[in-house]
């Protein structure tokens, strides 16, 4: 095995607003180098770093909207999601759950603050990826994953701290989710001092957000809370060693190297299949939801 050494330390850019209840930093693919072909399957990170919303009777959100051709991955650090869709998923997610939504050949959803967490406030902490489909899956049925934290496989590091693993394999331990393409997605919550060990095939693309604290990679390179460490598609072996108390979400995946044709909410192959995607929404194909 050799070492996965770092290409690049990245820096938060400036946050917007996604509705009105989601302050984020735009990793994937607004930032150079960064783009949807060189990260993936991996082709959004929306990281919404720590932010204090006052309380509010009216939850905020983001209204009914469109997707298809790929899933959304929303896990939530500090604060609580509401979410539904038109193929009938949705629920609450708390601090440390994950939900997983599959929209293949196309629903319509929302999301926003859970009612009675908006009604106090607080502070609100999460990642949103978009996890792009093989051709062969992009029209396949609809779906929904809730996985709360207590299901995910949770990996002892003795006093280092753990690793919980939402999907994907860490030292012989599988996550819940299930996924169409091999991906691995996880967090290392590390004391000080502590530190993790991973191994992942050399073309995987691979990268480490920094959520909380501060770390050390093989040694070496130093990463801030809010950066994202990117990795070089050779070696297979990495470290983190926390310089503090830390969490830092790992996400490594196999390229499915094909041709990406983005446009708003989806994410197709072709010019063609993006045109298909409006017009089968215009004509009320993805269902309906009440905002």
């Amino acid at each position: 095995m050799t070492a996965k050494k770092v290409e690049i330390v990245v820096s938060p850019r400036p946050a917007h607003f996604v509705g009105d209840g989601f302050r984020v930093h735009n990793f994937i693919p607004g930032v150079h180098g960064l783009d949807m072909k060189r990260m993936d399957p991996f082709i959004m990170l929306d990281y919404n770093s720590k932010f204090h919303f006052n309380g509010s009777e009216s939850p905020r959100g983001v209204g009914v909207h469109p997707h298809r051709g790929f899933e959304t991955v929303t896990i939530a650090y500090q604060g609580k999601v509401e979410h539904h869709d038109s193929a009938g998923g949705g629920g609450i997610i708390g601090e440390g759950d994950v939900q997983w939504m599959t929209a293949a050949k196309g629903v319509l959803h929302k999301e926003y603050h859970e009612t009675e967490w908006s009604k106090k406030g607080g502070i609100f902490q999460m990642v949103q990826l978009w996890v792009n489909l093989p051709a062969k899956d992009k029209m396949s049925c609809p779906k929904y994953q809730a996985i709360e934290n207590a299901a995910m496989e949770h990996v002892d590091l003795a006093e280092n701290g753990f690793v919980e693993i939402i999907a994907g394999e860490y030292k012989g331990h599988k996550g819940p989710a299930d996924t169409f393409t091999p991906l691995n997605m996880m967090n290392a919550k590390l004391k000080a001092g502590g530190k993790a060990e991973f191994n992942f095939p050399a073309n995987f693309n691979t990268a480490a957000l920094v959520i909380e604290g501060s770390i050390t990679v093989n040694g070496a390179e130093k990463a801030a809370s809010d950066h994202l460490v990117l990795f070089r598609n050779e070696g297979e072996t990495f470290s983190i060693e926390a310089l503090e108390d830390s969490v830092v979400l790992i996400i490594s995946g196999e390229p499915i190297n094909e041709p990406i044709y983005p446009h708003g909410p989806f994410v197709m192959n072709s010019r063609e299949e993006i045109m298909q995607a409006f017009e089968d929404y215009n004509t009320g194909k993805f269902g309906y939801l009440e905002d």
